[in-house]
């Protein structure tokens, strides 16, 4: 007997809501950097470049925790009620940010906004790739990852009409939007996992879900393969030899990344641009993180990850050295912009890589597993660019602390695999497609 028809539905929606996602998530970690002059400027709270600096990590702590949570809340809640969780904490606390009364407490709350980020990028990512075309998912995680420069542009463009007039409060008060907007959007559009309803034995509706939106269907053994698989998988060679590397590889880009977005505006602004150019780099940054993003993830769906990332993290050291050489104007923005192709392009490679490389049973523990340890390179890099910042060492090391872990980067992609689990080389998915049958 046939299966029941059932309306086709796209996996463009499933993708749409996940960037939006990420695109809050971008504004959330972005607004502290953009704002970061205002609160040095805010008298009343007395914060200094090294103090900016730890609350900037509170967030990146907050994460570590909300990654750690992560894995075992989507075993119970689902990939879709932990996105719509994960949206609705971290709306609730950019609030409290925003009515803050002291410092001590708004450090508390950038730590319990980013207990809600650290679920949202792995879930997402997740999320997406499951119901994203085979041929397309290192385009659809670009896509879908590139929300987070979609929002540090937000942030930026935001703060230019904002925060001389307005100052920092209404720049985390514009963080409701998720809760009040995004999370009913996910409530009746977004779907359920496949793999989780399969995990949780509701196999029929796991089918009715496939067949909406064209997926292989689960079959009854996948239910006991998803019960087993988790933390104790990735324990296992070979997937603990790739987990370690992709882990030591990802901190080092999130070090790099967040550390040079976080004080890109003060370090500009201390190199004697106004607020206003100040912000604009860190938008230039992002868009050259948006179209480096798309342009890397299209030929890694060629040529395989592994090469693309490493030239990424290659340009993110040629663009650092040359920032510090003090450039002209018009040569300092096109480093900037190839700055943010280097940092965030890499990492969405690499998040890219570890959502295609592992196999289904084990994505979301080990993006989330791997993003935790990487969170440790996000909470190092700001309290290390605060350090250096405050420090008053000059402009030039604010860029040179950065470039030793992006060439130390170059170094870990070699580690990385060449080949997929079942042995089929990595990046020659389309040429395959190209032989002709054989007869």
């Amino acid at each position: 007997m046939s299966a029941p028809a059932v309306r086709q539905r796209s996996g463009t929606v499933v993708a749409a809501i996940c960037c939006l996602a990420v695109i809050f998530d971008g504004y959330d970690l972005s607004v502290f950097a953009t704002t970061i002059p205002s609160l040095l400027d805010y008298k009343a709270w007395h914060l200094d470049a090294a103090g900016a600096g730890v609350i900037a990590s509170y967030a990146f702590m907050g994460m570590l925790v909300g990654t750690l949570i992560c894995g075992f809340a989507t075993d119970l809640l689902g990939r879709r009620k932990m996105l719509m969780a994960s949206m609705s904490w971290f709306s609730v606390f950019m609030v409290a940010c925003a009515v803050a009364p002291n410092v001590e407490l708004f450090g508390l709350f950038r730590f319990l906004s980013g207990v809600g980020l650290g679920g949202l990028l792995p879930t997402a990512l997740a999320l997406s790739v499951e119901f994203a075309p085979r041929d397309h998912r290192n385009l659809v995680n670009a896509l879908v990852s590139s929300g987070f420069s979609v929002g540090t542009i937000g942030a930026s463009l935001l703060g230019l009409v904002v925060l001389e007039s307005f100052g920092f409060r209404p720049m985390f008060a514009f963080g409701v939007l998720p809760l009040v907007v995004l999370v009913p959007l996910a409530y009746f559009l977004l779907p359920e996992s496949v793999a989780f309803l399969a995990a949780k034995g509701r196999l029929e509706e796991a089918k009715r879900v496939a067949r909406q939106y064209g997926l292989d269907e689960p079959v009854a053994r996948e239910r006991s393969v998803e019960q087993r698989a988790g933390l104790r998988d990735l324990f296992r060679p070979p997937l603990l030899t790739m987990a370690i590397v992709f882990a030591v590889t990802t901190f080092i880009g999130q070090l790099f990344i967040y550390g040079l977005s976080t004080w890109l505006p003060q370090i500009m602004r201390s190199a004697g641009y106004p607020l206003g150019s100040a912000l604009s780099f860190l938008a230039t940054m992002s868009l050259g993180a948006i179209a480096g993003a798309a342009a890397m993830s299209w030929f890694a769906d060629r040529a395989g990850p592994r090469p693309v990332a490493m030239w990424g993290f290659a340009i993110g050291v040629v663009s650092l050295v040359t920032m510090s050489a003090g450039p002209p104007t018009f040569v300092l923005y096109i480093a900037v912009a190839l700055a943010g192709v280097g940092a965030n392009g890499t990492s969405v490679i690499l998040n890219g890589f570890i959502a295609t490389w592992f196999p289904a049973a084990n994505r979301a523990t080990a993006l989330g597993t791997i993003m935790t340890v990487a969170r440790l390179g996000g909470i190092t890099g700001p309290i290390v660019g605060g350090l250096i910042v405050s420090a008053d060492v000059g402009v030039r090391w604010s860029f040179y602390v950065f470039v030793i872990p992006a060439a130390i980067g170059i170094a870990l992609v070699l580690l990385l695999p060449r080949r997929h689990l079942d042995g089929r080389p990595i990046g020659v998915l389309r040429q395959r497609q190209k032989e002709p049958a054989r007869v």
